[in-house]
């Protein structure tokens, strides 16, 4: 199992030697980040819960290991997160439906 904590340590790490050396790349994914609205409809844990099922979607370990930590602290229990993973196991489903009659098509075409 991976050690989440550890790997976030060390993403960090990474991440900031990436801003030492180009700091546009971090200002330019903190303006991303800040632009989200952050109004009162959805709150903290809402937006991490989403943010957890968007990361297994796009399967992003880095995006996991910082929303797991940060959904814990907002304070996601463990039943609202097997119910947003749910929501994307769902959601990828459903695209792996989509996509396959779109593959069905492509074949169909000359």
């Amino acid at each position: 199992m991976l050690n989440w904590a550890a790997y976030r340590d060390q993403l960090m790490g990474t991440l900031a030697t990436i801003g030492e050396i180009n700091p546009a790349i971090l200002k330019g994914n903190q303006i991303l980040s800040e632009a989200a609205p952050a109004g009162p409809g959805l709150g903290p844990k809402m937006r991490e819960l989403i943010a957890l099922a968007v990361a297994v979607t796009t399967r992003c370990d880095g995006c996991i290991a910082f929303h797991a930590d940060l959904a814990r602290k907002a304070g996601a229990t463990k039943a609202e997160l097997a119910e947003a993973l749910g929501v994307a196991i769902a959601l990828n489903e459903g695209a792996a439906l989509v996509y396959s009659a779109r593959a069905m098509n492509a074949f169909e075409s000359p």
